[in-house]
């Protein structure tokens, strides 16, 4: 069997410290910049929208958080993959990290598929939240078009995750710097449309201005163009000496959904949470909800460098556990910890000093930016929180503990978080700033109770999740 995807063992000198920091930073850095890659895509579609109008800014964005709060289930489903995958290299077991990446692409394709349906029945529900036209049906147009994304969208996930278990991470950088580059172009297009183009351009000024769905249309093309890259990176990696089976495997479909279906429910709550203040705050106009996802687009950029750090903890947490280290992962666990919470204060100090740049460079117009300006004040506060608690979840589920997350966020979110989120927002009269404060309390608790969980988790042995 190859060794080139297999992790390096664990190196023993006299500064642990150092040499699991430059460990975790070698892994952690490719991941976060794919990962920040993956937040820039939905940063430049706010960009773009921006300039589409406060109606279209509003519309996108909703449709975008209705997008990942029914998407959420099936990537935290397709996390149940993480700890086996990263456990099976850890034990030098490439031709069962082999067998389970075919598993998971069954699991997304029949995931993908049923979420999809799902995701066309959520326009009816959007009147009852007090959504209007034109907004309404822009967002219904908005899903309609995005919702094929979804298998892709998850199939993509699944080999990320192999990729990341085998340290192979270069491909989603290629990856994540391709599909950016077609988010920027195709989006302009197809949003705006191309008559305003140069002569040699040819064929593309007759590609008429589609508004939100191009931005919809331009989400579908880049994930495809992900898919197809990373499938091309495994496809050139060397196979193992034991040829797996690329029939669905039962035993392994519920091993992952036993493990993932929790991960599932966390993120459906985290994400359902963020989504449900999104349609409180449409509810509230065009211009509060043009705010929320200005916010939301530079809070998810500097969160999901953290889930990057996450990612790469719960590797190397998964790759100890799988070699029977149980001090090993106690110390990439905290190390991860202390990452995350580290490069989150660099974004609540830029929150905190630039908020009126950040939102003009955000496309507010003069209507949002009154309102995107606090809000951005507000993410400042909860940034060290939030990457704390994205994080915590990563390494929970190195460790294939992925329970306890689920119930810390239904707590934190919904019965904290929530309840302030209406008693600020509409009781107080505060408005979306209130909104965002209620989100805040709920993070606070989320991320305190996961570095509660995993120092006591650590504590004891680690056991590899039987195969």
């Amino acid at each position: 069997m190859s060794t080139a995807v297999l992790p390096p063992q664990t190196e023993v000198t006299r500064s642990p410290l150092r040499t699991e920091f430059k460990a975790l930073t070698k892994l952690a850095v490719p991941i976060a910049i794919a990962q920040g890659g993956q937040a820039l895509m939905g940063l430049v579609d706010t960009l773009v929208m921006g300039h589409a109008g406060t109606s279209a800014l509003a519309s996108a964005g909703l449709g975008n958080g209705l997008f990942f709060a029914v998407s959420s289930f099936g990537m935290g489903l397709m996390m149940g993959l993480d700890p086996l995958l990263s456990q099976a290299i850890g034990a030098r077991n490439e031709s069962r990290a082999r067998a389970l990446l075919w598993q998971g692409g069954w699991l997304a394709l029949v995931s993908g598929v049923v979420l999809w349906m799902l995701l066309l029945m959520t326009p009816a529900l959007l009147p009852m939240a007090g959504v209007v036209e034109p907004e309404l049906t822009q967002t219904r147009d908005y899903l309609i078009w995005r919702a094929p994304c979804l298998p892709l969208m998850l199939a993509f996930m699944t080999v990320r995750t192999y990729l990341t278990s085998t340290a192979n991470i270069r491909p989603l950088i290629v990856a994540t710097l391709a599909a950016n580059v077609v988010n920027l172009l195709a989006d302009l297009l197809l949003v705006f449309g191309g008559a305003g183009l140069p002569e040699w351009t040819g064929p593309l000024r007759l590609v008429p201005a589609l508004g939100v769905v191009g931005a919809a249309v331009d989400s579908v093309l880049c994930t495809a163009l992900q898919l197809g890259i990373v499938l091309w990176a495994v496809k050139r990696m060397p196979a193992p000496e034991t040829k797996p089976t690329r029939r669905p495997v039962w035993a392994d479909l519920a091993q992952a959904a036993k493990i993932g279906t929790p991960a599932g429910l966390h993120i459906a709550a985290e994400i359902g949470v963020f989504a449900l203040a999104g349609v409180l705050a449409a509810g509230l106009g065009p211009a509060s909800m043009g705010a929320h996802q200005i916010a939301i687009s530079f809070s998810s950029l500097t969160f999901t460098v953290a889930v990057g750090i996450g990612n790469a903890g719960s590797v190397r947490v998964g790759w100890a556990v799988g070699g029977r280290d149980s001090a090993q992962a106690r110390l990439s666990g905290f190390m991860a910890f202390a990452s995350g919470a580290g490069f989150m204060a660099l974004g609540a100090l830029v929150f905190a000093l630039f908020p009126t740049a950040l939102a003009k460079l955000g496309g507010a117009p003069a209507d949002v930016l009154p309102l995107a300006v606090p809000l951005l004040m507000v993410s400042a506060v909860f940034q060290v929180f939030d990457g704390v608690q994205g994080v915590g979840a990563g390494v929970l589920r190195g460790a294939g503990d992925t329970r306890f997350t689920f119930v810390a966020n239904m707590v934190g979110h919904y019965a904290i978080g929530l309840p302030l989120t209406l008693l600020l927002g509409f009781k107080l009269g505060m408005g979306v700033v209130g909104i965002w404060w209620g989100l805040c309390a709920g993070l606070i608790f989320v991320a305190l109770a996961l570095l509660w969980r995993f120092h006591r988790v650590s504590s004891g042995i680690l056991r590899p999740i039987e195969a």
